[in-house]
């Protein structure tokens, strides 16, 4: 039995996890490489594995890099099972065809101003692919074994996180590996915390989160500040969103906000078709979340959705105060890179960012105080407040993760870190093993890992001896 990290080591982005047991291939998330150019190049880069060799493909959830390798995988000849569960299908059916609409739409504009070094520029997978895909998505219900191949199988537990988001584990030859996929908040007012399974033999844990904790400051509160001091001196807020999970946090929020009487009565707009697709898709799930019929109505009408270009731009043109979310998260893209253009340079708005901003994105460049931005090849100056909204995240901090780790009722034979930088993983790593002395290691890009009966995350660590007593 081993364990192959082809993705999601060393950083937060492109998550796959190679199992091999004997002849059967079991691979767990499919991701793309999201972020700086040398992480995206990676994923034109021929797969490190036989492809046609796979058994099946295990999806803990839908975000784009943990499924967005997949329309590649079918192209490639993959054509097995992907299980997971029935929410993070629905959702995989929207984000994959949506990021096969921009890459299309990515290639036909390069090809057309003559951007590119390649002739013609491709996408890296296309429309078709991604519907091969969707059609391979094989729903599984939470708690509930099932088998992938003859001798493995898998359990999907709840890890919060996002709608659908799952743990897997993975029973085979008598042993329990558990893959944390990303975990969800304890006191997330959506999602469900993260469930606590039986302990496994090996964890697979992410670690996006290990130095850090989350500010504890109430949501609502720090929203209702915003809004009040944006609207009294007659500005709108714009809000670049995250279409998955971020985009539903805030419409929470804000209709707790409207509920209670504490916030002005202005108007709201969602403006992103693939964020009202999500929303709407939360009203089919009501058993994956904390909310009750009647809340996630209010939460799916707390705003008016934009679907039209003419009204996307009509709202450039308001006079009076409101909210407009508007895709995407980092203002990489979309329509907010439109609301941006046409009113960050007025000091009476609010550019509000609700979510990590990746180096090099205008995100970052305006959270950072940077004066202007580019926008559709013109520079852009920054007069409108910018504040950045750090208490929605939907990933466990390590006092979060240590505090799940705690409640396995026996010590885990061995715990490998992935999805996190650097730093970050190896804080966690040092957290683990002061608090509970598990064997525990950081795994390394396309490193394999032997799990015979004796494997801890220790075997095959020359340097973790030497790193200990520096400890």
């Amino acid at each position: 039995m081993e364990l192959c990290f082809v993705g999601a080591a060393g950083t937060v982005t492109g998550s796959k996890t190679l199992l091999r047991i004997a002849d059967r291939n079991v691979l767990v998330d499919c991701g793309l490489f999201q972020g700086v150019k040398n992480l995206r190049n990676r994923n034109w880069a021929p797969p490190p594995f036989n492809v046609r060799g796979l058994d099946a493909v295990v999806l803990t959830h839908a975000h784009i890099d943990h499924s967005g390798y997949l329309p590649v995988l079918v192209r490639q000849g993959y054509a097995g099972p992907v299980y997971c569960t029935p929410a993070t299908r629905d959702l995989c059916e929207i984000l994959l065809l949506d990021s096969a609409h921009l890459e299309e739409e990515e290639a036909d504009f390069l090809n057309r101003h003559g951007k590119s070094k390649h002739h013609p520029a491709l996408p890296l997978f296309t429309t078709d692919d991604a519907r091969r895909a969707i059609e391979r998505l094989t729903p599984q219900a939470f708690d509930t074994p099932f088998e992938v191949c003859p001798g493995v199988q898998v359990t999907f537990w709840h890890a919060g996180h996002i709608l659908g988001a799952a743990m897997a584990q993975v029973d085979v030859d008598g042993r329990r590996i558990l893959f944390s996929g990303d975990l969800g908040r304890t006191d997330d007012p959506i999602m469900p915390a993260p469930a606590n399974p039986e302990t496994p033999d090996l964890l697979v844990l992410e670690s996006t989160y290990g130095d850090r904790l989350h500010d504890r400051t109430d949501p609502g509160a720090q929203l209702a500040e915003i809004l009040h001091r944006t609207f009294a001196r007659g500005g709108s807020v714009i809000v670049p969103a995250f279409a998955v999970g971020r985009v539903q946090s805030l419409l929470y929020w804000i209709a707790r906000l409207k509920s209670a009487g504490e916030m002005p009565d202005v108007p709201v707009y969602l403006d992103s078709p693939m964020a009202i697709s999500v929303t709407k898709t939360y009203s089919s799930h009501l058993a994956d979340q904390r909310l009750s019929a009647l809340e996630c109505a209010q939460m799916c009408n707390a705003a008016t959705f934009v679907t039209s270009v003419d009204q996307s731009k009509w709202l450039d043109t308001r006079a009076m105060p409101a909210i407009i979310i508007a895709g995407s998260g980092m203002a990489t893209g979309g329509r907010v890179l439109h609301h941006l253009k046409a009113m960050s340079g007025n000091w009476r708005n609010t550019v509000l960012f609700t979510g990590f901003q990746a180096p090099g994105t205008r995100g970052s460049t305006m959270v950072n105080g940077g004066s202007e931005v580019k926008i559709f090849g013109d520079y852009v100056h920054v007069n409108a407040e910018v504040v950045q909204l750090d208490t929605l995240s939907a990933h466990a901090d390590y006092g979060e993760t240590l505090n799940w780790l705690s409640k396995f009722h026996k010590p885990v034979g061995g715990i490998f870190l992935n999805h996190g930088e650097p730093a970050a993983a190896d804080s966690l790593r040092r957290r683990i093993a002061d608090r509970f002395g598990w064997p525990c290691k950081v795994v390394e890009p396309m490193e394999s890992v032997c799990l015979d009966p004796s494997t801890s995350a220790r075997n095959g660590d020359s340097h973790e001896e030497g790193e200990h007593r520096e400890d």
